[in-house]
């Protein structure tokens, strides 16, 4: 019987090793915090809205022969706008694609003009030009929607305008469609700001 009971207390020994055992403990490295967790609190790092939106027209590559060979580089053109009569267009170059656009979008940003508009539309006819295109804008009735194509969609969007008809001759270069629009809106006056350099009434101008 002795012997027996020396038998049972061997086999249950590992047993209860296993249960009573203590988990290793946490090297340092385990108890670290993950990267970026104090990042990812809250809204610290997040720049506030300046209300612009932004539309990326056209990226280009560009290359310049050196002595060791193509510099490769990168041409964004980038269009900003509130939608609510504020445009600007802006061009940046850079050796990779993220900061042509951010230069872009910076150079956009300085070169905001404020556009006269007339509800949903344009005040009148106007002629945009630059080099050999020429876009043809005329104010349309509300419900018409906007008629334009590529580029010059973004920038009159952009603008805020809702119903326009628009007409593109010459060059469809997004970059002469680009300034080409933004030449024609720049050239708009209401009524008030024609009675204003006139120094009359808009009720005397009409």
């Amino acid at each position: 019987m002795a012997e027996l009971e020396n038998v049972t207390e061997v086999a249950e020994a590992p047993v209860q090793a296993e249960v009573g055992a203590e988990k290793p403990a946490r090297t340092e490295r385990e108890n670290r915090k993950p990267r970026g967790f104090k990042r990812n609190q809250g809204n610290k790092n997040e720049k506030p809205s300046d209300g612009f939106d932004k539309k990326m027209v056209a990226v280009n590559r560009i290359s310049k022969t050196v002595k060791g060979g193509r510099k490769m580089r990168f041409n964004a053109l980038v269009v900003v706008g509130d939608r609510n009569g504020k445009i600007g267009i802006g061009m940046g170059k850079a050796a990779e694609v993220t900061l042509a656009i951010e230069k872009a979008t910076s150079d956009a940003k300085k070169h905001v003009v404020s556009v006269d508009l007339h509800g949903t539309t344009i005040p009148h006819e106007v002629v945009g030009v630059f080099e050999t295109t020429k876009v043809y804008m005329m104010p349309a009735k509300e419900g018409n929607g906007v008629i334009a194509g590529g580029a010059v969609r973004d920038v009159v969007d952009l603008a805020g305008v809702r119903d326009i008809t628009t007409k593109l001759y010459g060059s469809n270069n997004p970059v002469n469609c680009v300034k080409a629009a933004f030449d024609g809106l720049t050239k708009l006056r209401n009524a008030e700001r024609i009675a204003a350099l006139r120094g009359k009434s808009v009720d005397e101008i009409r």
